[in-house]
């Protein structure tokens, strides 16, 4: 099966970018949007095969994720809730369900978690809380493991090593390359998960994530901070992991994994 991740920032600009013409060239299995910018009711959106799910944030034209899938799912579930014996049980006062950065879809072998995980700001202003959410997450996930594998993806917001950005000296302390942020990610990682990309292509220098400023992805002043990340049992099914740098739309790529 085919599953592509792609922050398309703003669903309704990237429309205008021929993102219709990407999601049918890509023909993806499970397709999974991060940063749609959208409440319910203003875009229409729908492919023959499949059916999508959607999570807004209650902030206007901000965050969002959207799932788009041509297997139904045996449950689905928004946000970041408590795993029980019975599915998953959520506080609508948590802080963290709020911003529509998550949507879990399950089936009989597995669980796709597609996440947009928050960035850490200018100065940093939101580093604290990002730490918060990452403790919050890996908990959801490693409880999730235990009763089936999973799959994440989505945009991480973190380059986690030297390779995976153009500039890494003068990036220190800036958000989405500090120390704490990328070390949440090896904690990830040391639950029992693997960078499927970085697995497969553990010397490749590919980006996902371009600034519009100075001209960076003609340059290709990258970083790579869009994942599929996936349990390490899962290993030996994977088939190909990839970035689609030629995919424009965004300024994010989409990228892919095939597995099974």
């Amino acid at each position: 099966m085919k599953f592509i991740s792609w922050n398309v920032n703003g669903l309704r600009a990237c429309v205008g970018k021929e993102f219709e013409k990407s999601f049918q060239e890509l023909d993806a299995d499970f397709f999974c949007l991060q940063e749609t910018k959208m409440q319910a009711g203003q875009l229409d959106l729908s492919f023959d095969g499949y059916e999508s799910y959607w999570n807004y944030a209650e902030k206007k034209g901000y965050s969002g994720t959207a799932i788009y899938t041509r297997h139904t799912p045996s449950a689905v579930y928004y946000g970041l809730g408590t795993v029980t014996e019975d599915g998953i049980v959520y506080d609508d006062d948590s802080v963290h369900n709020h911003e529509g950065r998550m949507i879990t879809i399950e089936y009989e072998r597995f669980y796709l978690v597609n996440v947009y995980v928050p960035n850490a700001q200018d100065e940093l202003k939101r580093l604290d809380y990002r730490m918060e959410w990452e403790d919050a997450f890996r908990e959801y996930i490693t409880a999730l493991d235990k009763k089936k594998a999973v799959i994440i993806c989505g945009d991480m917001n973190v380059a986690h090593q030297e390779i995976d950005l153009k500039n890494p000296k003068t990036n220190r302390r800036n958000p989405g390359f500090t120390d704490e942020e990328r070390g949440k990610f090896t904690e990830l990682l040391g639950s029992g998960f693997i960078d499927t990309f970085r697995t497969l292509h553990p010397e490749d220098v590919v980006y996902s994530w371009w600034s519009y400023r100075f001209k960076a992805r003609e340059k290709n002043t990258g970083w790579r901070i869009d994942y599929f990340v996936c349990s390490e049992r899962l290993k030996e099914e994977i088939k190909g992991a990839s970035i689609h740098t030629q995919v424009f739309g965004s300024d994010h790529c989409p990228v892919e994994l095939e597995i099974f």
